[in-house]
């Protein structure tokens, strides 16, 4: 028997700490660290900006203040997943 519609994704994603070097998360028990170097348009967001994180079904994780969006796995095991900024 399948269900018509999706349940609600429960899992959480939580900024916990932000300092001069970057973003420490925090999604289903698990902490992933965002370095500024790594990851520069969090460098000069504001703090709201940066707070207002969601986690999306897919595993996707999306600040809308900022349209930043970023893979779990690309967190978890960068090397695959070449970031891009200009």
């Amino acid at each position: 028997m399948k269900a018509s519609t999706r349940g609600a994704h429960t899992s959480q994603a939580e900024v916990v700490s932000i300092d001069r070097e970057g973003i420490w998360l925090l999604v289903d028990g698990k902490e992933y660290f965002l370095r500024h170097e790594d990851f520069p348009w969090f460098r000069q967001a504001t703090l709201d900006s940066i707070l207002t994180v969601e986690l999306l079904p897919d595993d996707q994780l999306y600040w809308p203040d900022l349209d930043v969006d970023l893979s779990l796995d690309s967190l978890a095991c960068p090397e695959p997943f070449p970031r891009i900024y200009k």
